[in-house]
């Protein structure tokens, strides 16, 4: 295998391959050591640092933190949505309760008139029977003694199917 320095030092078309030189050493330094190279690659630049596991620990905590942070912003977010819904719906049960309230006052209002009303029915009903009596005996008392009593049983039949 040649060395780093062979390969810049000849002829190559290396800008045919789209590496710099300083690329290009770099990539047959990588060939020359047993290192493993990472398969993942950055968008920052075509090298790829290697971090020590400090580095590596220290890059996934502030990772974290930005993820927790992010995490608190969208439960935040999230609580403050419920807290509007909560806040809409307890002024729509608000509203239902004061028109529940109206409606059950009318229907108690409606109810009085109902009651004061089958009360003067019944009243009316009363007098009007009274009244087919007093009709009744009236009638028969101008008939003669013997065609009172029917007349008097027949009135008594027809106030009954008023009823």
């Amino acid at each position: 295998m040649f060395s780093a320095e062979e390969a810049v030092g000849s002829q190559l078309p290396v800008h045919e391959s789209g590496f710099t030189p300083e690329e290009l050493n770099e990539l047959l330094s990588f060939f020359e050591s047993n290192e493993p190279v990472s398969s993942n690659s950055s968008s920052e630049n075509s090298s790829r640092a290697i971090y020590s596991p400090d580095e590596k620990k220290q890059r996934r905590k502030i990772s974290n933190r930005e993820s927790a942070k992010r995490s608190r912003w969208r439960k935040k977010r999230y609580l403050e949505n419920l807290t509007n819904q909560v806040n809409k719906m307890n002024i729509e049960n608000r509203r239902l309760k004061n028109r529940l309230h109206l409606v059950l006052n009318q229907c108690h209002v409606v109810w009085v008139d109902n009651e004061q009303l089958r009360s003067e029915s019944f009243a009316l009903w009363a007098k009007l029977l009274d009244l087919y009596w007093t009709l009744a005996a009236m009638q028969c008392n101008h008939d003669n003694s013997r065609h009172s009593l029917s007349c008097f049983n027949s009135n008594k039949l027809s106030s009954h199917s008023i009823n």
